[in-house]
């Protein structure tokens, strides 16, 4: 039984909060604009900032993500199928007479005599199914993430996650996807629907996590390759 636990289907791993493709992009710092005198203008006195887009644009940036989450698939259906088939051939008649003649008793089931070559053959099937299946599902929440690449069309590539650690375990968020600057709000956030290619994951880890999850022998019974 336990050779057979490597066909139990897919082994949950708990993740970690350190996963490299989830991390946040550091952006690489610019060059120093050398110290000017004689002006009242420096450089490097943030001074830009005053006229400056306060929406994410650059590598490293920061967005917030508004997660607005809502599915809700149903789907039924029913197949019912009957057929019946009889057939009767009477004993014919040959020369104005029915034909009739005995069989040796040695053919079980038969009697030996007055026997005729009428038969009847009787099938009926049928077949009934119904299935049904339903789901919903619902994410509502916010999200800090950065960008972690700025393609050549402007589009932005951003990932991120957040942990959050309670007295019997943690649960975390991560996502990841592509935005286009131009649904970024004003106030610098923009709502998950609005991102393309998205991949969002709301889970946890510890004891509350592990009593969700089915035991291997368990995983084994309820795999493809058991029969029953």
């Amino acid at each position: 039984m336990v050779s057979l636990t490597a066909c139990a289907g897919y082994q949950w791993v708990p993740p970690h909060p350190d996963d490299p493709e989830y991390a946040p992009t550091i952006p690489q710092a610019p060059n120093q604009v050398p110290q000017l005198t004689g002006s009242l203008y420096q450089g490097d006195s943030g001074l830009d900032s005053m006229f400056s887009d306060l929406r994410a644009y650059r590598v490293g940036d920061l967005l917030r993500v508004r997660l607005s989450e809502t599915t809700k698939a149903d789907k039924s259906s029913n197949t019912s199928t009957n057929k019946a088939t009889g057939v009767n051939v009477q004993n014919p008649t040959l020369f104005g007479s029915t034909p009739e003649f005995n069989v040796p008793k040695v053919i079980p089931l038969a009697s030996n005599t007055n026997n005729n070559l009428q038969f009847q053959l009787d099938s009926d099937s049928s077949f009934t199914g119904d299935g049904t299946s339903s789901q919903n599902n619902s994410l509502k929440g916010e999200i800090t993430v950065t960008v972690a690449q700025v393609l050549p069309n402007g589009n932005l590539m951003i990932r991120g996650e957040k942990w959050i650690t309670l007295n019997q375990g943690a649960e975390f968020i991560r996502l990841a996807g592509i935005v286009r600057p131009y649904d970024i709000d004003p106030d610098n956030s923009i709502s998950s629907s609005k991102i393309a290619n998205p991949r969002i994951t709301y889970s946890g880890t510890g004891a509350l996590a592990e009593a969700n999850q089915q035991g291997w022998l368990a995983r084994f019974f309820n795999g493809p390759i058991f029969p029953y």
